[in-house]
């Protein structure tokens, strides 16, 4: 497996995981998996088999520890880029739903009443990759008759598929969601966008060790580029 490296130590080290790599072994996963590749190493957090971007491995047990509780008292701050139909109004905001496993197909998560807490702040970047206050949405740039919104998201809480739930619970689902996106959504989706359009862009910790304020970046991979500047 090539997996590229944003920055290594001997403590911990930063990948930019390509889409379509498993983080975790199962028993229905027969290609090798992140876990596999990081034999001997910890994987500190999750991202979706389909989902791009930054991820936090750790060397030691202590280090693991030491990291995971920084997710766990969220001073972790994760920032991802989403592509999502339709125009998000306001133009920031912050999405409070509580997440749970659905009970009609265990498989998928989605908001309802009793589920765990769940937070997810948001800004529009563009509409279709243009400034907003470029484009008239009455008529819009449009494609399969849709404006598209480039989104920044910051997930408070990390619970399982969160923007991905949180995104459809507000109707503008993230574009190329197999799960979530809804099938005729999905359809004319993979027509321009091949994969699921989510990225995690950003990355802020402690040091483990130093307590050093540490920021990572990562920027839209190529595929996800084109699909934006194909929308120009």
């Amino acid at each position: 497996m090539n997996v590229k490296i944003i920055f290594e130590d001997e403590f911990f080290l930063v990948i930019d995981k390509a889409s379509g790599v498993v983080v975790n072994r199962a028993e229905s996963q027969k290609a090798e998996t992140l876990e596999d590749w990081a034999a001997g190493k910890f994987i500190v957090h999750r991202l979706d088999k389909d989902t791009s971007g930054l991820l936090l491995i750790a060397k030691t047990q202590e280090v693991l520890d030491n990291l995971q509780g920084q997710f766990k008292s969220r001073t972790v701050v994760k920032k991802y880029l989403a592509l999502v139909h339709g125009v998000v109004e306001p133009s920031e905001g912050s999405i409070n739903a509580p997440i749970e496993r659905s009970p009609f197909n265990r498989m998928h998560f989605g908001v309802f009443p009793g589920g765990r807490e769940a937070e997810t702040g948001y800004k529009v970047l563009s509409h279709a990759g243009l400034d907003p206050a470029s484009i008239q949405i009455d008529s819009g740039l449009r494609r399969n008759d849709k404006v598209y919104t480039l989104l920044e998201l910051t997930p408070r809480t990390g619970r399982t598929h969160q923007i991905r739930v949180h995104m459809k619970y507000i109707n503008h689902p993230v574009v190329s969601d197999p799960i979530y996106g809804g099938r005729k959504n999905i359809q004319a989706d993979l027509k321009f966008c091949p994969r699921l359009f989510l990225h995690a862009t950003y990355l802020k910790i402690n040091h483990p060790k130093t307590s050093e304020i540490l920021e990572f970046n990562s920027p839209l991979p190529p595929d996800l580029q084109q699909v934006i500047d194909q929308l120009q």
